[in-house]
């Protein structure tokens, strides 16, 4: 069915997003320790997503409900956890000759997603408050985004609070942001350049004071494609500017990966560096780097025990890393990967910069066009350096995880023009 009107066709459409996912935690995110019974619960995320387009404007509007299975009592009058929220709301003017806006709440994904990414695997998802200008042409593309963040209505005495209350999140509630990112294709070869600054509220302890620093993180993505099923990719990233008022920041990043599929299965092997600090800032410096709105489950291991909410101002880390995806049937396929972890900094004399080494499986099954299923299992080989990083003295032998997740995307509704 099409809607004409003024004879522009528009197109309408309504879709969902419902992933149950069913998780073991022994040791997700940091060691279990020794008698310690395992963790195991079931979370769902329920999307609904409606978008609208015509010749020179689009909306995109995206509901959700992310839950444990239980947490809501059955017979509840009202589900007070809170669990509702807007993904996404935003608009998209066509300005013409490549050129549009783009306002609203909206998810910033670019390139490999370690500096700016959608955050699927969480199940709200990571949004931004933000107002984009966007250029594109034979394949030249130019994003620049500003956001501005308050906690209310403000007047002269209401001070943004980064740390939420006291639930410090200070790296990724920003007060202020603007960025750009320019994106170049060729036929082999493809960079991008980013650069972005960052106004964080100036903090005394945990109190918001007047006054702003700002931080900035910039670099390049590229990707070499010099034969057929060979890809060559690398992130270069550094972080300036000021961690408060009276402590720098100077930290970088740097990745390198090669992959090659030579038929049906994937070899790659790659090595990634973020720098560390051993004094944490005591010195008047942060040299430890935190990709700060990245898809940061996507890298140094599955059971997210680095730069998911944690180890920021830390001792950096060292990423080995090998892996392969076998194809195992017309729609199926397994993930193998392998992390050698070491600290890019030392945690103390006569201590081992040897972390661990981490193993992650994922087997992949298309069952519909629109449904797949997917299964993971994670096992940490955790050092006693590792035990000491995370202040865990007793852990328990076995540090694994497992989980299980139906992911569903139907389209319940289409509009579209006629061919």
């Amino acid at each position: 069915m099409v809607f004409i009107l003024k004879g522009k066709a528009q197109e309408l459409s309504i879709d969902a997003d419902i992933r149950p996912r069913l998780e073991y935690l022994n040791g997700f995110g940091n060691l279990i320790p020794d008698n310690v019974d395992a963790g195991t619960f079931v979370q769902q995320r329920s999307r609904l997503k409606f978008a609208y387009k015509e010749e020179k404007f689009a909306a995109y509007l995206s509901v959700q409900d992310v839950s444990i299975w239980g947490d809501t009592p059955q017979i509840a009058a009202a589900d007070n956890n809170n669990s509702f929220s807007v993904a996404q709301a935003w608009i998209d003017f066509k300005l013409g000759k490549g050129w549009s806006t783009k306002l609203g709440r909206q998810a910033l994904s670019y390139d490999d997603q370690r500096i700016f990414g959608g955050l699927d695997w969480a199940m709200q998802g990571r949004f931004h408050d933000a107002a984009l200008l966007k250029y594109t042409k034979e394949g030249f593309k130019l994003d620049i985004g500003l956001a501005f963040n308050q906690n209310g209505i403000s007047t002269q005495t209401t001070l943004f609070d980064p740390n939420n209350g006291g639930n410090a999140r200070a790296v990724f509630d920003y007060k202020g942001m603007i960025y750009a990112w320019l994106h170049k294709d060729w036929e082999k070869f493809s960079g991008s350049l980013l650069i972005a600054n960052n106004s964080y509220q100036n903090l005394e302890g945990q109190v918001p004071v007047d006054g702003n620093v700002n931080r900035q993180t910039f670099g390049t993505h590229l990707v070499a494609k010099p034969a057929k099923g060979l890809s060559i990719m690398a992130n270069i990233y550094g972080q300036t500017g000021e961690f408060t008022e009276d402590i720098d920041l100077s930290a970088y990043n740097a990745l390198l990966e090669l992959t090659y599929k030579p038929g049906k299965t994937l070899f790659g092997i790659g090595f990634e560096t973020l720098s560390g600090d051993e004094n944490g800032g005591t010195d008047g410096e942060i040299k430890s780097f935190f990709p700060i709105f990245g898809t940061n489950h996507k890298f140094n291991g599955y059971m997210d025990y680095f730069y998911v909410g944690n180890h920021a101002n830390n001792i950096g880390l060292n990423d080995f890393y090998a892996k392969t995806v076998i194809k195992t049937g017309e729609k199926s396929s397994l993930l193998i990967k392998a992390h050698y972890f070491s600290g890019a900094e030392s945690l103390g004399d006569n201590i081992d910069d040897y972390l661990g080494t981490e193993v992650d499986l994922v087997f992949t099954q298309k069952l519909l066009a629109f449904a797949t299923l997917k299964i993971g299992y994670s096992h940490m080989f955790a050092s006693d350096s590792m035990e000491i990083l995370k202040g865990v003295t007793d852990p328990a032998s076995t540090q694994n995880w497992g989980w299980a997740m139906l992911v569903v995307k139907p389209n319940f509704l289409k509009w579209s023009p006629k061919p």
